[in-house]
């Protein structure tokens, strides 16, 4: 399993989050299994994302969707603020 983790300020929360799941058949079909969003208790205009996989295969691949498609376009990445912040997580025994 393979952990690509997203860091990034956004500018409002709300259009963040909508625009988040506007790409969820994307997520789906690059094989994102699992995501978790969380956000620090003292800052609410930061967000980071866990999205789990299969293999790191896929998470590279769907980084570059991302990166092409997403971030690329501001009218796709609204409440987007700065560069996102990704690396890439597995589990540690």
């Amino acid at each position: 399993m393979t952990t690509l983790r997203i860091e990034h300020p956004v500018t409002d929360f709300t259009t963040w989050h909508a625009a988040f799941d506007r790409f969820s058949e994307m997520r789906a079909q690059s094989g994102v299994l699992e995501h978790h969003i969380r956000r620090p208790v003292d800052d609410d205009r930061f967000v980071t994302l866990d999205l789990e996989f299969a293999s790191m295969a896929a998470a590279v691949a769907f980084l570059g969707l991302l990166m092409e498609r997403v971030w690329a376009v501001p009218a796709n990445s609204p409440g987007l603020a700065g560069s996102p912040i990704t690396r890439f997580l597995e589990p540690a025994s």
